[in-house]
């Protein structure tokens, strides 16, 4: 499967206002892509194709709620009808309730699951049309290490990601199956460093955060400027991401161990929040135009990244582990007589 380079691809990043989505439409403009940023507040997006411009890229806006399909849909036909198709779907729009299961309402399930689930299948319903137009393409939606592991105070968040998960699978085979050359990838973020957690609704008394440490929007914008031209089924971002995937596969009961000992400490902070504070769960949240969040002190550097971007020193490196393990354990083996 062939996708075409950046610098000739239309791409459109749905929940483009902060954080992961923002900083990947100004990557995408910045080597040469032709963007149609998406998201619920206007002026966030204004101040976003205004610094797109100014550096010299294109981009227009579409102000779309995702649960609503027609507004999806108008984001894709905007992408073709100014610029002529569409190549690259990019959905990271999201929102979330922190707080214990029993303290949440139906609405409030109901609301996260439209955002983070439906959403995300109106997006691909959206632009599939228009990528089997073209005849390639990708759809790169944004979930989380979440779509692997549940965390505590946030099961609408966690439901919805593992249905993503769910979904793109059974998406992925379908168009395998037809035989369209279009590429669906995963991308599971550790917890990273945007005003996420300043917009959405907590019911714990304080300011949540991820459980630390973060990682840097950047790096999510990297994979996924990566995997927009170089097809990739799942990228966990972040190397906590992937030894929390690891732990789950092997044994579940050691992930509940781990969560229960930082799982719930873990997402407070010591500023005093109330439940009635702007959030985003239902309305758009003005003032967090920006890609980074609080937690800057907080950021570690990813090493695993670079290898699933590189794969042949990826399984260089881990021959070379197997390889290493398999001679110590010979070294430490008693001999036998023949």
């Amino acid at each position: 499967m062939q996708l075409k380079p950046i610098n000739q691809q239309v791409v459109a990043v749905v929940g483009a206002s902060s954080g992961i989505g923002r900083e990947t439409a100004k990557q995408f403009a910045s080597r040469g892509a032709k963007v149609v940023v998406a998201a619920r507040t206007q002026s966030a997006l204004e101040s976003l194709v205004n610094e797109i411009r100014s550096a010299g890229g294109d981009a227009i806006a579409v102000i779309a709620d995702v649960s609503n399909f027609e507004q999806v849909q108008a984001i894709a036909d905007k992408a073709v009808e100014v610029y002529g198709r569409l190549d690259t779907w990019v959905h990271a729009a999201a929102t979330g309730v922190i707080a214990t299961f029993d303290k949440i309402t139906p609405e409030e399930f109901r609301r996260v699951i439209d955002v983070n689930l439906t959403g995300q299948a109106y997006g691909a319903m959206a632009a599939l049309p228009h990528l089997k137009r073209e005849g390639r393409g990708a759809l790169i939606h944004i979930s989380s290490v979440e779509a692997r592991r549940s965390v505590p105070y946030q099961s609408p968040y966690s439901a919805s990601k593992h249905g993503v998960e769910g979904m793109l699978d059974a998406l992925r085979l379908e168009l395998q199956h037809e035989g369209w050359p279009i590429s669906v990838t995963n991308i599971m973020p550790s917890v990273i460093n945007t005003p996420y957690y300043n917009k959405v609704r907590t019911k714990i008394g304080v300011k949540p955060t991820g459980v630390p440490p973060y990682y840097d929007p950047s790096l999510v914008a990297d994979a996924i400027l990566y995997v927009a031209e170089n097809p990739t089924r799942d990228f966990i971002v972040g190397d906590v991401g992937k030894a929390i995937d690891i732990v789950q596969r092997i044994s579940p009961a050691l992930a509940d161990s781990i969560l229960m000992l930082v799982g719930f400490a873990g997402q407070h902070t010591d500023e005093p929040k109330s439940e009635d504070a702007p959030n985003n769960v239902f309305e758009p949240i003005e003032g967090y135009d920006r890609v980074q969040g609080d937690f800057n002190n907080l950021e570690i550097p990813a090493i695993s990244d670079w290898f699933d971007k590189n794969p042949p020193f990826k399984w260089g490196a881990i021959a070379a582990a197997v390889l290493g393990a398999a001679s110590l354990l010979g070294a430490l083996l008693p001999g036998k007589d023949v």
